[in-house]
């Protein structure tokens, strides 16, 4: 299925290897700064994340927020709930940062890979465990992205996720992006935390916001000519 899909979205661009041209037309500004969806009280930096000590600092609503500099790296901050229509009392809320470095390939898309340090909270009420820590590190492509101008919200980032789907429009917070240092900022260990080794994980994939497991995929999608998609 995924891979129908992610067949269907590439053979949708009119020329492979046709660059997109990043002018005023593609974007009404420039990518670097904060962004922010919603409320924004989700906003990247030191109010959100607290790698030296793995933990966060919770906003009042759920949302997301990116953040940009002109060199090459990104921060990402996500807020989201999710619920369970049969039964209501079991929401699972998840928190998650990361950061590194990002690529903007010609063809129009974004590539964006973790310094390694990235991290993630899960608080699931019915779960084995309800509350634990987690590393994420996944690897994201979004597959499409512009920057147009709201008539009410002003400058608006649309991101699109590997399938295609869009997320929700984010709003330039500041040009000046707010970030951690874009360095490693905790050690990180090859093993998951002991907490994480007893959780079931049969609904892991709505926890997660990358594109883990997709490497076949690509392998595939390179195999038919479309290299730069990965470049």
């Amino acid at each position: 299925m995924i891979v129908a899909s992610l067949l269907s979205l590439l053979l949708a661009v009119p020329a492979f290897g046709q660059a997109i041209v990043y002018n005023s037309g593609h974007n009404v500004t420039s990518i670097v700064g904060t962004w922010a969806s919603g409320s924004q009280n989700v906003i990247t930096g030191s109010g959100f994340a607290q790698p030296a000590n793995e933990s966060f600092i919770y906003p009042p609503t759920t949302g997301l927020s990116y953040s940009f500099t002109d060199d090459g790296y990104y921060e990402i901050a996500r807020y989201r709930m999710t619920g369970n229509g049969p039964s209501p009392n079991c929401i699972t809320g998840v928190m998650n940062w990361c950061h590194g470095t990002y690529q903007l390939v010609s063809n129009g898309s974004i590539i964006m890979t973790p310094l390694g340090d990235g991290y993630q909270q899960i608080q699931d009420p019915c779960g084995a465990v309800s509350d634990f820590m987690e590393n994420y590190n996944d690897t994201e492509l979004y597959v499409m992205w512009n920057i147009y101008q709201d008539t009410v919200r002003g400058y608006t980032l649309q991101l699109y996720q590997f399938d295609g789907t869009p997320l929700p429009p984010q709003w330039l917070v500041s040009t000046s992006p707010n970030m951690l240092p874009t360095q490693a900022l905790r050690n990180v260990s090859s093993t998951v935390s002991a907490l994480v080794l007893n959780v079931d994980l049969a609904n892991a994939g709505e926890r997660r916001w990358g594109v883990t497991g997709l490497t076949g995929i690509f392998t595939l999608i390179s195999g038919l000519g479309v290299a730069s998609w990965l470049l």
